[in-house]
């Protein structure tokens, strides 16, 4: 088992940096092939979030598979190892398997314990099962990790509480207008992040919920759900000064409001403020709009403060949650050890039992014709010499398969017996 996961995150890298490295979901099956062909990577699957891009592979060396995937990082999105250097981490072997269980049980994410990640996670899984570089080691891998992340929720209380970026959003809201009530609220985007903003925005009592989408029918889908206006796709500028609070996360390539669109939204608003929130990455709204007088812009970084405090709350649970992880990570590797001894001990009976073949009929050919009596008890002969032979290896090997790092051991056994690696 050679794996390797290279990637960045929100806590190695600010949000300028993530969204270089952003994945759409539409290039990841051309990233992936690309990952396989020129890369010579033999299993691999993508992960890209808002907060994480990770790409985990199984390769056939683990220095050069590391080398690889940061060099296939790099060139995918065309920027520089040196700008990237102090921003990537990469794990191997018993690293990477404890951080891919981490992750999926959201012990790893910006809020503690949300349930979000896991369904990212088994996205980027079936997407790269579609594609076809899922194989026997990271299938395993993967499956393994969500069984941790249901026994982390089963066991625990990590995630009892509805915590999202989304439901951070909405309470950072409440912090700067005190209550919600009787504020127009306007959602830039009908996906999932935004439904969940509607749904604590509706229960916090905003007034009206004004929706937009690219595809005008999402957004009145979304608008009906929370008895809201969808807004037609051409008339955003018609409407947005109506709101008192946007949140956008759009998933648009490029920016959606910039500081003009700023300015122009205060005039019509009569300097009334308006508090923005971008969830998206890469982001929806210029950083610059920040510099219009009355608007108030955060972004997905900004909300660390809001979302430390309900980390508080969960970090008792998630010491449970890392004791959970750190037996799942034992047994799957001492059970990924016995499936790496189990061919090396099929191959070596193998191979010696060949060897004591030819000897044998060799032997025969010297001593002549043999009765019935005499093959039989050359044949239990040279049998019992090969099973007390090999008793000493195939124990070793047994026993060091249950051990988390004995490779290299159990790679000297291979080379002492003539087996191949």
């Amino acid at each position: 088992m050679n794996v390797v996961l290279v990637g960045l995150s929100h806590k190695t890298a600010p949000i300028n940096i993530r969204e270089k490295l952003h994945f759409p979901e539409r290039q990841l099956p051309e990233a992936l092939e690309l990952l396989r062909s020129r890369y010579e990577v033999q299993e691999s699957m993508i992960l890209s979030t808002c907060n994480r891009v990770e790409v985990l592979a199984q390769t056939s060396n683990l220095p050069e598979g590391v080398r690889r995937v940061r060099d296939f990082i790099c060139s995918f999105h065309k920027v520089s190892y040196d700008t990237l250097r102090e921003f990537l981490y990469d794990f191997t072997q018993i690293d990477a398997v404890r951080h891919v269980f981490r992750v999926a049980a959201s012990l790893d994410s910006m809020v503690l314990g949300e349930p979000q990640i896991l369904g990212q996670v088994k996205n980027a899984f079936t997407t790269a099962q579609n594609v076809g570089t899922i194989g026997v080691t990271l299938g395993q891998l993967m499956n393994r990790a969500f069984f941790v992340a249901k026994r982390v929720r089963s066991e625990t209380t990590i995630a009892s509480s509805a915590v999202s970026i989304s439901y951070a959003a909405v309470e950072l809201a409440k912090k700067i207008f005190n209550e919600l009530k009787g504020k127009t609220v306007l959602i830039l985007g009908a996906g999932k992040m935004s439904e969940l903003a509607a749904k604590h925005l509706a229960s916090s009592g905003v007034s009206k919920v004004l929706v937009w989408n690219r595809t005008y029918l999402r957004a009145v889908e979304l608008a009906e759900i929370f008895k809201g206006e969808a807004i037609q796709t051409e008339d955003l500028f018609r409407h947005i000064e109506r709101a008192d609070i946007i949140i956008s996360s759009t998933g648009s390539p490029t920016f959606i409001l910039n500081k003009d669109d700023g300015q122009r939204m205060i005039h019509l608003r009569k300097n009334r403020p308006v508090f923005i929130i971008d969830i998206a990455v890469p982001r929806d709204v210029d950083p610059e709009i920040n510099k219009v007088s009355n608007i108030f812009l955060y972004d997905i970084d900004d909300l660390r403060n809001v979302i430390d405090a309900n980390l508080r709350q969960r970090q008792r649970e998630a010491q449970s949650a890392e004791e959970i992880v750190r037996q799942e990570v034992e047994l799957f590797l001492e059970h990924s050890r016995a499936r790496d001894a189990t061919p090396a001990i099929v191959t070596l009976r193998e191979h010696w039992e060949a060897i004591r073949r030819e000897e044998l009929a060799r032997g025969k050919k010297r001593l002549g014709e043999l009765t019935d009596e005499q093959e039989a008890a050359l044949e239990n002969l040279t049998q019992g010499l090969m099973n007390k032979m090999l008793h000493g290896p195939i124990s070793e090997l047994k026993r060091l398969s249950r051990q988390p790092a004995n490779e290299d051991h159990i790679a000297a056994i291979k080379r002492m017996f003539g087996l191949k690696e």
